[in-house]
């Protein structure tokens, strides 16, 4: 009896590249998506896993009124002390690392075979995700294009989004660490799931 292959692929682009929204298609294919992002922003909600640690380190004003981290404060700070960056990393890595393991097992133990790993700093954590996927897929456009989305989507102005875009991977750096490209620029939404849809018929769906 030949056991069925388990593909395990890192998802990635830069902000405003529509790489949630191909989560959303490759989920609607059947495959498994872990979330990072969503994971890491779970520890810092009202009470969640990671704030109890966050207050001993950084103080309570980067707690707000509801038991939250205070996500603004905390952008700020990071962008202006790296110290602080790698403190909030330490803190927030494992807990990260220890859940996405939860969900695997979880995934597998339900017969999952494509498991989708959404890490939208997978380039810009080195080998960390790259070494435990067996491909990394980015979805790529343009800077101007990841402008336009991002300041339509959040309501922030070019300044803003430059500089966070400026603080991720460049897109030639995702570009050297991709093993297929996804290129979402210009297409409708149903152009877009054609491309995913024949991405994933590559890896079992």
């Amino acid at each position: 009896m030949t056991t069925q292959r388990v593909w395990r692929i890192g998802l990635t682009g830069g902000i405003g590249s529509g790489k949630s929204t191909v989560a959303s298609l490759w989920a609607g294919l059947g495959a498994a998506v872990i979330d990072a992002d969503a994971i890491s922003r779970s520890l810092t909600a009202p009470h969640g896993r990671a704030m109890v640690a966050i207050e001993r380190t950084f103080g309570p004003a980067m707690v707000s009124p509801e038991g939250a981290m205070d996500r603004q404060a905390m952008r700020e700070l990071v962008f202006k002390d790296p110290n602080a960056k790698r403190q909030l990393e330490l803190i927030i890595h494992p807990l990260v690392s220890q859940i996405t393991a939860e969900q695997t097992q979880a995934a597998l133990t339900q017969g999952q075979r494509c498991l989708i790993f959404d890490v939208p700093l997978l380039v810009e954590s080195g080998e960390r995700w790259r070494r435990q996927m067996d491909r990394v897929v980015v979805i790529d456009c343009d800077e101007d294009t990841q402008c336009d989305r991002v300041m339509l989507r959040n309501g922030l102005n070019t300044q803003e989004v430059k500089r966070i875009i400026q603080h991720q991977a460049s897109r030639a750096q995702r570009l050297a660490c991709a093993d297929v490209v996804i290129f979402n620029q210009g297409l409708s939404l149903s152009q877009l799931e054609i491309q995913v849809t024949q991405v994933a018929a590559d890896f079992g769906l």
